[in-house]
């Protein structure tokens, strides 16, 4: 099948189309319909009639965006008519909920007077926060976008107007930075006069390019004054410069900027610009040139943009409106402004020059994105955007005065990192945690990339005081290639004098078999041992290691060096898997082969300390195949035992029962219904699996199959933080543990 037949397929299976609404309140029982409806639904339709802010109380209008089109000009289509523009629309709805969890109807109006579209859509302003114009024709769309933009006190936004000139102005000051040249010198040429290409001169303008420098052509060639086949938009940009043509515009030009249709340049052309220029060649689905031709066609630099996903620089607008709408939304703002568009295209700018998540890398088929004339702008599919665009779109809104609420854009960013993921929410805890009072922590692999790359972020947003331990000249190397401006603090093994280390080791493990001139060797050759004792001596705070060894073999070291607590015999691995509404921590998912009752106890109560340090209060519950003593034997009788040396230990002060099936522990009407003598008045929020097997393969069925996101594992136990990670772990990863490791010995 083509690309046109999967597509069909796509848009037709049941339910057809890409979008459906759902509930997000309770509609189980009589009560919770007469809530939702009548009678209850007259007292918020009340307060609204007396005070209409209230609909943003009581109703979906701050978090609904209505997508307006009538299908006059639907990207590569044409004008088809609004009920075939419906799939475009509904597209845009995904986007938007994908990226910024907002809702959104699609109306499509079948109007082609724009006075008619002005009416329909004005009277639509009690139900949206915010309008989204898509797909309307030049010049009818600037007359509608602006009317509605005075007439409604909603936001108002055309995105084939101001999408592209946002994400390309972002472009465009990342590249004029790299070639070293300044927006009020830039010769700029334009092909195309359309809406986008009008709207992103302006843009350019308001971003400090000059409007004298701007030259632009359609396809009767450039627009200078005098000529009487252009409309007022066009002939804000006429331009009485020397030649008529596109080619004549570009000779010396800084700058081309495509909106046109693809083509209509050749290498030539290129040539004939200034030195390392900037080409933009934005026509889809073929650029004005392609992109391999551009580069090409000179020696210098050149950086390149298209459309096209398959290239570097792609010029997207959904790096933009979800997100801008998202600010504005969350301040209920009247309007998007021209500060609100500036503020986007500025933390675009700034957020393709800082390290890329390996989540990201990924996704874009490992290709190497740092910051330089191939990568200029961000990825669309980079989750920062969310976060640093919509605060800044707050935040100018805020500051030029049409946000009807105030937001603390530290809270709200935080906000929106929980809009990305439950994890997220509960990291952000710890990691606030881990701010107010950084310690050290060495990194036990420094010489990997993830962990310099992590150890840059970690002193970047002062997580923690990270300690990178490996050869030094092989650290500092790496961080310049990646282009980390840090002074990474480094403890090479290899160099300095670090005998006391090695004594401090020969003493630990003289009786364990270890010679001098073994411990003298470990510490130099081995960065396991070397961090290990460096945390038992104090000299850091915490550790982090096996992200390029196997586990048991990284777990060994801090096992034999620091050990576990005093009041500890054994340390646990433990996950947290974050679901859309809950948390559950998982034990013991690495270590403990075959535990029996004092082990399972003493994981549990490890665990529930660790649930404490995430804000949660634990509730744990002891599995098993058998429902308090269904089935007797070896096996269930341990968690049994676990359970009755908890309940009899006056220190354990948090809920635990068992032994019990995993689907008691978790499901509220089991629990309540079946086995009301139960300690746990709610589900479990702490699972104790039995053994290891079981624990490993539970943990990994939830994530995969329940589609929790998994942090960890979190080693429990350990007489100072220590934390193993799992091989192939990412940045994001190691920069979690360490804050969790950094709580730990705060705690200490």
């Amino acid at each position: 099948m083509g690309l046109d037949d999967d597509a069909r397929e796509y848009h037709r299976q049941e339910p057809p189309g890409k979008l459906e609404i759902s509930t997000t309140k309770p509609t189980n029982t009589q009560r919770d319909l007469s809530l939702a409806y009548s009678p209850g639904v007259a007292a918020p339709c009340r307060d609204i009639a007396e005070d209409a802010n209230k609909a943003y109380e009581y109703t979906a209008k701050g978090n609904l965006v209505g997508v307006v089109s009538n299908g006059s000009a639907v990207l590569g289509l044409g004008d088809i008519g609004a009920q075939a523009s419906k799939p475009v629309m509904e597209g845009k709805g995904v986007l938007f909920k994908r990226f910024a969890d907002i809702d959104v109807f699609d109306i499509e109006l079948d109007l082609d007077d724009p006075e008619a579209i002005i009416e329909a859509t004005r009277a639509m302003e009690p139900t949206f926060g915010g309008i989204n114009l898509e797909d309307i024709k030049a010049p009818e769309c600037f007359e509608i976008e602006s009317r509605l933009r005075e007439e409604m006190s909603i936001p108002v936004f055309h995105d084939d107007q101001h999408g592209t000139a946002i994400i390309s102005g972002a472009a465009l000051l990342n590249a004029a930075d790299i070639v070293s040249k300044d927006l009020s010198d830039l010769n700029i040429v334009f092909s195309g006069a359309g809406a986008s290409a009008i709207a992103t001169a302006r843009f350019y303008v308001s971003l400090g390019a000059k409007k004298e420098n701007i030259v632009m052509c359609d396809s009767d060639g450039v627009i200078k004054p005098g000529r009487d086949d252009v409309n007022e938009f066009k002939a804000e940009f006429a331009n009485d410069v020397d030649g008529d043509t596109l080619a004549d515009a570009m000779e010396g030009a800084d700058v081309f900027v495509g909106l046109s249709i693809g083509g209509l340049v050749d290498q030539e052309m290129v040539a004939s610009m200034a030195e390392d220029p900037i080409i933009f060649a934005m026509a889809n689905p073929d650029p004005e040139i392609a992109y391999e031709d551009a580069k090409d066609a000179r020696d210098d630099t050149v950086i390149m943009a298209t459309g096209r996903s398959d290239y570097p620089n792609q010029v997207n607008n959904v790096l933009g409106f979800p997100f801008i709408f998202r600010g504005a939304l969350d301040v209920r703002a009247t309007e998007i402004n021209e500060e609100m568009k500036r503020a986007a295209a500025e933390a675009l700018a700034d957020l393709a020059r800082q390290d890329v998540p390996d989540a990201v890398v990924k996704a874009y088929g490992d290709q190497p994105l740092q910051f330089g004339p191939d990568y200029v702008i961000p990825k669309p599919l980079d989750p920062r955007v969310l976060f640093r665009v919509a605060p800044a779109v707050a935040q100018a809104a805020m500051d030029s005065g049409c946000a009807r609420i105030e937001l603390d854009t530290e809270e709200y960013e935080e906000r929106l990192e929980a809009r990305l993921g439950k994890s997220r929410e509960m990291m952000r805890v710890v990691l606030n945690k881990a701010k107010s009072n950084p310690k050290r922590v060495a990194l036990a692999e420094g010489t990997d990339e993830k962990m310099i790359r992590a150890a840059y972020q970690l002193q970047e947003q002062g997580i923690a005081d990270p300690v990178l331990v490996g050869n030094e000249t092989k650290i500092q190397q790496t961080a310049e290639r990646l282009g980390l401006d840090f002074e990474p603090t480094v403890a090479d093994p290899r160099s300095g004098d670090w005998d006391h280390y090695a004594n401090r080791l020969y003493e630990l493990r003289r009786r364990k078999g270890l010679t001098k001139n073994e411990a003298h060797e470990l510490v130099r050759r081995d960065t396991n041992y070397f961090a290990s004792v460096m945390v038992e001596e104090g000299d850091a705070d915490a550790m982090l290691t096996g992200l390029t060894h196997h586990y048991p073999s990284a777990l060994r070291p801090p096992l034999q060096v620091i050990g576990t607590a005093p009041d500890a015999n054994y340390a646990a691995g433990v996950y947290m898997l974050t679901f859309k509404n809950r948390v559950i921590f998982c034990a013991d998912t690495t270590v403990n082969l075959a535990p029996d009752a004092d082990v399972l106890a003493e994981i549990t109560k490890h665990t529930a300390d660790l649930a404490r340090r995430f804000n949660v209060e634990p509730r744990a519950a002891m599995l098993s195949y058998s429902n308090f003593g269904s089935v007797t034997n070896e096996g269930t009788r341990k968690p049994r035992d676990a359970v009755k040396l908890l309940h009899d230990d006056p220190n354990v002060d948090f809920d635990v029962d068992g032994e019990m099936q995993a689907d008691t522990a978790v499901v509220e009407e089991i629990l309540e219904g079946t086995y009301e003598f139960s300690e746990l008045d709610e589900p479990a929020n702490v699972l104790v699996f039995p053994n290891l097997e079981a624990g490993n393969i539970g943990y990994k069925l939830l994530q995969r199959l329940g589609g929790a996101e998994a942090i960890g594992p979190m080693l429990v136990g350990m007489d100072k933080p220590v934390h193993v990670l799992q091989r192939g772990d990412e940045v994001k990863d190691i920069v979690n543990l360490a804050g969790v490791a950094v709580v730990d010995a705060q705690d200490e």
